[in-house]
């Protein structure tokens, strides 16, 4: 991908803080741990999990960890840890998924407000409780950021094949699909939805939220533009973003992690519907057709 320059104005870079317990600290797993357990019946699930917070609209969490800490670009406690390539690459890609749903919502004669990324290693506090590196990259309704560890790449290329940096922003765009959602209700609307479903209806209602954020990704890299105006994507990039769609699938997870398949138990969708969902994002560009959502 051929991004310009990225502002440091969203982004927050807490790498040299140390993180929180992954056990205890700041209330968080007494807030995220029920969740987990309720969607998710297996550890392994946590590694690639991407918009985890998106499962209910978590806002109400917020004022027991002071909205999620301060918002200085970089933390007090220590230096950044981040290599300087993705010190660039993570402010470069939101400030790009900025301007195009900044556009998008100026045609509908309405304000884009942007998230905030949040670069942390190990854990970090967050209005939805703390987050940890194990649960994958996610959004937080409460104080509408973004939670990335960067060390979430590695894994992805590592363990699941998937490399490159469209797929490495395909991930933060996903993120910023279910900030496209808290901002026009929809996460609230699934959570409500949920909250009078059943187990396995409810997760279907998720499966169309998660492939609605695989579409919206694919929206902005469709219009994502270069800084001389031209299209970003660089040939090989498409098929870097859907083979990192198909490692996150819900299918192919479940066989890595626990040797079976239980389509009821989906909560992302498919590898398959993954793909679809961030191929029609790319070949539309546009969000409309993005109608996943079941709410």
């Amino acid at each position: 991908m051929r991004l310009g320059p990225g502002s440091d104005d969203d982004f927050i870079d807490r790498t040299g803080q140390s993180g929180g317990s992954p056990l205890l600290g700041g209330g968080g797993l007494g807030l995220l741990l029920p969740l987990i357990a309720s969607r998710f019946g297996f550890v392994g699930i946590l590694v690639l999990l991407l918009g985890y917070c998106a499962l209910s609209s978590l806002g109400g969490g917020g004022g027991l960890l002071g909205g999620g800490g301060s918002t200085t670009q970089q933390g007090s406690a220590g230096q950044s840890r981040l290599d300087p390539e993705t010190a660039q690459f993570l402010p470069a890609v939101l400030s790009n998924t900025d301007a195009v749903w900044t556009e998008f919502f100026r045609q509908r004669g309405t304000t884009y407000r942007e998230p905030e990324l949040v670069a942390y290693t190990g854990g970090t506090s967050t209005a939805c409780g703390t987050g940890q590196a194990a649960m994958g990259p996610f959004y937080c309704p409460g104080d509408q950021r973004i939670y990335i560890d960067p060390q979430f790449f590695n894994e992805l290329k590592t363990r699941f094949g998937a490399s490159g940096d469209f797929a490495n922003a395909y991930v933060i765009a996903h993120e910023v699909g279910h900030h496209i959602q808290n901002l026009e209700g929809t996460l609230d609307r699934a959570s409500a939805t949920q909250a009078r479903a059943g187990e396995a209806a409810g997760n279907q209602v998720q499966v169309g939220v998660e492939l609605q954020a695989d579409c919206y990704a694919g929206v902005w890299a469709a219009n994502a533009k270069a800084p001389d105006g031209t299209r970003a994507l660089d040939n090989g990039d498409i098929q870097e973003g859907l083979r990192a769609a198909e490692a996150i699938g819900d299918d192919t997870l479940q066989r890595k992690t626990q040797g079976r398949v239980v389509p009821e138990s989906f909560t992302h969708g498919t590898s398959a519907q993954r793909m679809e969902a961030l191929q029609r994002g790319l070949s539309t560009g546009n969000p409309s057709a993005c109608n996943y959502s079941r709410v």
